[in-house]
């Protein structure tokens, strides 16, 4: 069988699957099980300086999106970070880290840009234990209104100087979590880099406003009739984070730089993909707080067979395999041709292709008596929305076709853009599609 054993910045853990800094690692009691449950590892919720507490909202702290079924896509998060005591998180997390040795036990921190004042609370994480830090430089809401989170991480100067203060001052591993709020993730990557950061986390949540109540025109979640902006997280921000991930991973000045995957995992393969972008783990938050911590007994599973089915041994047999078929358009192969297929065993006839493909698109579905639904191939340009849009999986494929081979279905040699001087600036020349019912 596969091993999932995971050595990140030399923490080591049984999976590579940790619980993100969040509302899942806010106290002993959820990350106690969280572990029980099999998590390999936990980054515990962002702590700050000792002093006054922060006040969290009492009322509603989290806007949604939904799918169709209602199947979470999206959360929106206006919590702030903790608003327990230092010296009771602390207490915590020596207690857990003894308890639990064989499990990463990383610590979130956020303090004002002051050295003096990250030296203070690295002091006190290192006493207990914990297997590393990491900076958080993302938190969009709340914070960064007080000069924190990601109004740190979007200017890079500020990266590198506070993660330099940091790397002086601790024996531990530092992990610097940047924010996706930026135009160019890989600026604040290669000041983190320049800084002596051991590995970035990516990406944070994204800044934004779920929803307006059309009856009191408040944004959602709504507090006593005013909303604010947020942190949206889920399935929905999972393209942000492979994308930024995908650029730190073939930058090469960070390209050898350790990464922690986050945004949307929610199974084991959104995890896999993740690590076949280049990340060394993963973490997870949104999925555990909407289905449970055993969630991670899928993924574990899910992984594990996969890899056993791929013949891959260990994690790092695929890891980052994905990075290096990632590249600029302008590097795609324009000579490579594709062809729509309809499956008509698996159609349903319910005609989503023909509508999208014939308002929206290139006009190449034809509707035939009996609605049966044929591609006009002088027409396709593999442009797949008609994949996307048909709710039955597999019944429409793409099908590569060799350039100068002459198509079975047309009788014509397939070439490149043949079709956009042929057919799709004289209408008149188009194939006859049939009755539209």
């Amino acid at each position: 069988m596969p091993t999932l054993a995971n050595d990140f910045l030399g923490i080591r853990s049984p999976n590579p699957f940790w619980l993100a800094s969040g509302p899942p690692t806010d106290k002993e009691y959820n990350v106690r099980r969280g572990f029980e449950a099999g998590w390999g590892g936990a980054v515990w919720k962002t702590l700050a300086e000792a002093g006054p507490p922060l006040v969290n909202v009492s009322g509603p702290r989290y806007g949604a999106v939904w799918g169709a079924d209602r199947r979470l896509l999206g959360l929106n998060n206006i919590e702030l970070i903790t608003d327990r005591p230092l010296e009771l998180n602390l207490r915590e997390i020596k207690a857990v880290k003894r308890d639990y040795p064989d499990r990463a036990v990383v610590v979130s921190l956020m303090v004002p840009c002051e050295e003096e004042a990250w030296k203070r609370i690295l002091r006190h994480v290192e006493e207990t234990g914990a297997d590393g830090v990491e900076l958080n430089f993302g938190c969009p809401h709340g914070m960064n209104e007080r000069g924190m989170g990601s109004a740190v991480g979007q200017v890079p100067e500020y990266v590198e100087m506070v993660t330099r203060w940091v790397r002086a001052a601790t024996r531990m591993p530092v992990i610097v979590k940047l924010t996706p709020n930026v135009a160019d993730v890989r600026r604040a990557a290669r000041a983190a880099r320049a800084g002596g950061a051991d590995a970035v986390s990516l990406i944070n949540t994204l800044n934004s406003i779920t929803s307006v109540d059309l009856d009191t025109f408040s944004p959602e979640p709504s507090i006593d009739g005013k909303g604010s902006h947020g942190g949206y997280a889920g399935p929905a921000i999972k393209p942000v984070g492979l994308h930024m991930v995908a650029e730190i991973a073939r930058d090469p000045e960070t390209a050898h730089l350790p990464l922690s995957g986050i945004g949307g995992i929610a199974t084991w393969r959104d995890a896999a993909e993740y690590i076949a972008l280049g990340c060394g783990n993963v973490q997870v938050c949104t999925a555990a707080m909407t289905y449970g911590f055993r969630i991670v007994e899928e993924m574990v599973a899910g992984l594990t067979l996969w890899m056993e089915d791929k013949g891959f041994e260990r994690l790092s047999d695929f890891q980052g395999r994905a990075a290096r078929n990632v590249t600029d358009w302008e590097h795609l192969n324009l000579n490579y041709v594709a062809k729509a297929r309809i499956d008509q065993q698996l159609c349903i006839k319910c005609g989503r292709c023909y509508a999208a493909c014939e308002d929206t698109s290139h006009q190449s579905i034809a509707i035939r008596d009996g609605r049966v639904f044929e591609v006009i191939d002088a027409e396709c340009v593999a442009c797949n929305l008609c994949v996307v849009v048909c709710p039955v999986e597999d019944c429409i494929t793409m099908e590569p076709l060799p350039v100068g081979v002459v198509d079975s279905r047309t009788g014509k040699v397939v070439e490149p853009y043949a079709n956009w001087t042929t057919h799709a600036h004289n209408p008149a020349a188009r194939p006859q599609r049939g009755p539209a019912s």
